[in-house]
Parts: C-alpha cells; sequence; structure tokens
C-alpha cells in the first residue's frame, strides 16, 4: 500500500506552487503576445493599442503580485484580467467588423453566413484576440478563490447590554 509522503497541510502548498506557475507562464504569454503584436505592427490606430496596454499592464501588475503579494496587487490584477477578457471578446467584433466591410466592398451583395464565413477567413484574423480573453481568463483562474481574497474570520464580540 502507498503512503502519503506529503505533509498535512500540503494541499495550501501545492496551491500556492500552483498559482505562482500558472502566473509564470501567464506572464510569459503576455509577452510573448506583445513582442507578436508589435512585430505585426498592431499599433498604428488608436484600438489597435488597447491590447498593447492591456498586456503591459498585465505583465507589470503579475509581477507585482509575484513579487509583493497584497490584497490590493491581487485585485488590481484581477481587474486588468477581466478587462483583457473583455477586450480581447470585443477584439473578435471589431476583427469581424472590419473583414465584413472589407468584404462588402468587394462583394455587396454577400449577406448571411457567406458574409460570416468570409468574414472569419478575413485578412484580418477573426479569433486571434481570443488569445488575449485567454491570457485573462487564465490570469482570473490563477486568482481563483485567493487566500488574500479571503476577509479574516470576524472576531467575536461580546453581546452589548441594553441600558
Amino acid at each position: 500500500m502507498a503512503q502519503n509522503l506529503e505533509p498535512a497541510d500540503s494541499g495550501g502548498l501545492v496551491l500556492d506552487r500552483l498559482r505562482g506557475m500558472l502566473l509564470a507562464l501567464l506572464l510569459a504569454g503576455m509577452l510573448g503576445t506583445a513582442a507578436e503584436l508589435c512585430l505585426l505592427r498592431h499599433f498604428e490606430k488608436i484600438p489597435q493599442r488597447i491590447p498593447l496596454v492591456l498586456l503591459g499592464a498585465g505583465t507589470l501588475s503579475g509581477a507585482a503580485l509575484l513579487l509583493r503579494p497584497g490584497r490590493a496587487a491581487l485585485r488590481l490584477f484581477q481587474a486588468v484580467m477581466g478587462t483583457a477578457l473583455a477586450a480581447g471578446l470585443l477584439g473578435v467584433c471589431l476583427h469581424l467588423q472590419g473583414n465584413a466591410e472589407f468584404e462588402r466592398e468587394r462583394s455587396p451583395s454577400l449577406e448571411g453566413a457567406a458574409l460570416l464565413w468570409k468574414s472569419l477567413r478575413g485578412a484580418t484574423p477573426a479569433l486571434a484576440p481570443l488569445a488575449l480573453a485567454q491570457l485573462g481568463l487564465l490570469g482570473l483562474v490563477a486568482t481563483y478563490r485567493h487566500p488574500r481574497v479571503r476577509n479574516p474570520p470576524a472576531t467575536a464580540r461580546p453581546p452589548q447590554e441594553d441600558h
């Protein structure tokens, strides 16, 4: 019969290590995605800068969370990750919209499923912004039920007497 060689309180240690590995993976993904966007010159228009700003903010807030974990750093990181998730979903809509406009210029009679299919396969990669959404979701998963979020237990107060 196999013996459990882990200390009794290893669950918290394992979760802490797992959170650290997820954050390191997330930071690597954010840096790689930012580098790719820069190589693609994804900054010529103002809306194209949104993912770069969020990737920078995510990298900085994630590094702060790793180096100086605290409630404020955690909440800031979660806010950036939630915004990245939303921005990634919005990016899919913007990419699809841009592709649809281009396809309508080429074929004004195109509509419905045919327009959607052409838009999905257009010049702008329609689903690429989901990489940002995925990174945001990974950040939220890495901090799910984080011990820094939990409120400290309320101290028991003696009942007050009515006077």
